[in-house]
This record gives C-alpha cells, structure tokens and sequence, in this order.
C-alpha cells in the first residue's frame, strides 16, 4: 500500500486510513495476514497500527478469531454523517427486545448514497452466520432491500435499483414490483436465504412524522423459524414494534 508523499500531509495517518479502508472494502473480517499482503506493511509496523486503530475503537478485533472488523467510531462516525446517530440510539434497544424476545438477531438497515447498510445489530446466537455485518451492504432482494425500493423516495435509489436489476429478465422485473405493491399494502417484507443458506429475513419499516423512511428493523435466523407472513407470531410482533418505534419519530 503506498502513498504519494506530500510535505503537506502526514504519512503514517494516510497509511492508518488506508488500513481502514482495506478493511471496510471487504465483506468479511480480516485476519492479520490478509490485512499484511493487501497493505504490503511489515509485520511490526502492521501491529502497531492495528492496535493502535483498535485502541482508538476505529478498528474492532475479534479475540477468538483474531480478525478485524470496522470499529464504533468508525460507525458513529458514519452515522452522524448520514443523519442518523439519533435513529441508531433510540433504535438499539428494541433490536435488543427483539432479539431476546425471539431468540433470533435483529438489524436494523438504513439508506446510504450507494444503498441500504447495516447501521446496527445484535446477535441473539454468536455462533450463527448472517452472511453479514454492521456497514455491510445489503442487496434489494433482501428483506430490507425490498422496503427502502417500497418505501424510499423514488429518486433516492433509481440509481441503485437500475443497477441492482440491470440483468434482470422481464418477468423477474415484473414478479419484484408486484411483489413491491404487497409490501407497501403490509408494510413487511420477507426473503429467503438472499445471502446464506438456511438463513431468511423479515423486515418492517420505519417512517418519520412526515412519512418519511427512516429504515427498518430486520429480524434474521434460520428459515423454518424467521415469519413467512404477516399473520406469524413474530410477523404480528415486528408490526407491532415498527409501529412503537415509528411513533417516537412522530409518525401516526
């Protein structure tokens, strides 16, 4: 990884970033060793940046897997960039009812300028795989794709939704915007395995006092236990707490 040097910036913070940079553009956490030969670093200077990121809470490590993943800052930093620091506070709490009310793991997703992103996310199961994280990007034939293409305003994700598409057929077109008209009719959406196998979502939105999408709150687990409609058990309680959590932000 190497820098143009400029007397005017300081280098060692360019790397540092650049470290940052390397790991948020990969979609899984990194091990030392992949961090080490996408940088091209030496091994002490690595560590000593890697722990110095991670003290600073830009970088997080993961003790028992001993791999890096974006660090709190990094996401606060985000968030208050886009707006929702306020919607990441006041929404945490009820992805922690619900994960521990199904025993499943809730996320909650929000817009960015090139698509929706995990903003936040609490495991009830460390050990299952999502197929995801928080800043991970998530596909419009996700549960929480398909509400910000039901939800959000139209030019806000044209972009995004040609691109997501752009190799759809037709009929598949067709078949996701009928879809879409159920989803605004229900106000839930539902997808299965869109990024793992055996693993499904649901997801439900959340508006602003001006009916404005401000996210949405996505439960994920295993498929034969993540509702399949509305009417499920866990389908009703989403409902219900998009409708709570709405009403903080005024909507009615």
């Amino acid at each position: 990884m190497e820098k143009e040097k400029n007397p005017a910036m300081i280098g060692s913070l360019q790397i540092g970033l650049g470290i940052v940079d390397i790991i948020a553009s990969q979609e899984h956490p990194m091990k030392f060793t992949e961090i080490q030969e996408k940088s091209n670093i030496t091994k002490s200077n690595l560590y000593k940046y890697l722990n110095t990121l991670t003290h600073l809470e830009l970088l997080y490590r993961d003790k028992q897997h001993g791999t890096y993943t974006l660090g709190s800052k990094i996401i606060s930093y985000g968030m208050a960039a886009i707006g929702q620091q306020d919607l990441v506070t006041k929404v945490t709490p009820f992805l922690q009812e619900i994960s521990r009310f199904t025993s499943l793991t809730a996320l909650l997703a929000v817009w960015t300028h090139s698509g929706p992103v995990i903003a936040n996310i609490w495991n009830a199961n460390n050990g299952l795989n999502i197929g995801a994280q928080i800043g991970t990007q998530l596909p419009i034939l996700s549960s929480s794709g398909k509400v910000f293409s039901a939800f959000h305003e139209p030019l806000l994700i044209e972009e995004w939704k040609n691109t997501e598409m752009q190799n759809w057929s037709v009929e598949d077109k067709q078949l996701f915007e009928e879809e879409t008209e159920v989803i605004k009719k229900r106000q839930i959406s539902f997808a299965k395995e869109p990024l793992v196998p055996y693993i499904s979502s649901a997801s439900v939105p959340l508006f602003n006092y001006n009916n404005d999408l401000l996210g949405c709150l996505t439960l994920v687990g295993f498929s034969q236990i993540v509702p399949q409609t509305s009417e499920d058990e866990y389908g009703q309680y989403l409902l219900n707490i998009s409708k709570e959590v709405s009403g903080i932000f005024g909507y009615k």
